[in-house]
């Protein structure tokens, strides 16, 4: 709804009500290449587990769930320990519904309308979004033509706005471009300097052959990684994020987060599914196959695409308006996403035989 069309009798805040809720088109009966989701469904090995799990579970949903989710946290922090080959406990993990919950979380603990929070677009479009509805001052640094960041200018940035938080997501959404773990610890050097938290966004991490930011808390307590079970782990729909960090930065989520905001039910699935971390991961290769011949077959069809170190490409070099392309290729049962950016469009890795699919259709638009 547009500022016109709320009825007089709802009290909404002035400042949302030109906002549109944040969500992608979903359509019936076409290959979804939209949302960046792992096209792979659970292996029935894992679905046996889980569902057993599960049963059991249900058994007691008269009761509330761990508030604290001790035994995924644990799980969770095995998993890092092994990953990114660092030591990490329960203590510096946290976990919610999804990693856009978790974002909000350090929103409401370490943002509100005295604290800046800091990005470079083009990036993740939730950050100024929950900025808005946390009532936080958000500032946008640019990206270059590329999608890098210069990162002698994000510093010299960073130093003249003091944000109390910066955000960096890596790979980032919507270019797929991971940025070093050099330049992170630049970046974060810089954001200690002014007291800031900084908080690297690694949705896409196990895509990537780049060193985890988790690899820096040890030199730098204000460093806070974000993750998410979504993507690698083909977890979407339990919505199952969580956050590495410093003790304190977990103590402080504990203030902002609704009781018992974890269910029984999602906090058994992820279990599980962090028990089976490698069967359940067993699909990255292909999938990152997948990307550099979906790749290869946009270039070869004139465009260019954006190098990628995640389960999706961004690429331009198409005459008109990006809308009409988007069309073009729904007219033929694709549906990728267009993401507001002027000449971009998106397309998710899917199975190879989705692809196959993206990829005639890819053809037939360019002959």
């Amino acid at each position: 709804m547009v500022q016109s069309q709320w009825p007089y009798w709802l009290p909404l805040r002035s400042d949302l009500r030109n906002i549109s809720p944040y969500g992608a088109p979903q359509i019936e009966g076409v290959v979804a290449l939209n949302t960046n989701e792992n096209p792979f469904p659970l292996p029935i090995e894992v679905v046996e587990v889980m569902s057993a799990r599960i049963t059991e579970v249900i058994a007691n949903l008269n009761r509330y769930p761990d508030r604290d989710a001790h035994a995924l946290r644990q799980k969770l922090a095995h998993y890092i320990t092994q990953s990114a080959g660092v030591e990490v406990s329960e203590e510096n993990i946290w976990a919610a519904n999804g990693s856009n919950e978790i974002l909000q979380t350090l929103f409401l603990a370490c943002g509100g309308a005295d604290h800046l929070a800091l990005g470079f677009a083009p990036s993740y479009s939730i950050y100024p979004l929950i900025a808005q509805i946390t009532k936080t001052p958000w500032f946008a640094g640019s990206r270059d033509a590329d999608f890098g960041i210069d990162i002698a200018k994000a510093k010299k940035l960073i130093r003249e706005k003091s944000p109390h938080l910066v955000f960096v997501a890596t790979p980032n959404n919507p270019s797929g471009t991971a940025t070093s773990i050099a330049d992170l610890k630049e970046l974060a050097e810089a954001t200690g300097s002014v007291g800031g938290l900084f908080i690297v966004d690694e949705a896409y991490a196990e895509f990537s052959d780049q060193p985890s930011a988790v690899t820096l808390l040890a030199d730098f307590p204000h460093v806070v990684v974000v993750r998410t079970m979504s993507k690698a782990f083909a977890f979407a729909g339990a919505r199952t994020g969580y956050l590495i960090a410093k003790p304190a930065v977990v103590h402080a989520a504990l203030i902002t987060r609704l009781p018992y905001h974890l269910s029984a039910l999602t906090q058994a699935a992820a279990e599980t599914a962090l028990e089976f971390a490698p069967v359940m991961q067993s699909e990255i290769e292909l999938l990152i196959a997948e990307r550099e011949r979906v790749a290869s077959a946009l270039a070869e069809a004139g465009y260019r695409v954006h190098p990628s170190s995640a389960n999706f490409l961004l690429f331009t070099g198409f005459s008109g308006e990006a809308s009409a392309l988007w069309q073009a290729f729904l007219d033929r049962g694709i549906l990728i996403r267009d993401i507001g950016l002027r000449g971009f469009l998106r397309v998710t890795i899917g199975t190879p035989a989705e692809n196959e699919q993206f990829i005639a259709a890819l053809r037939e638009i360019t002959e």
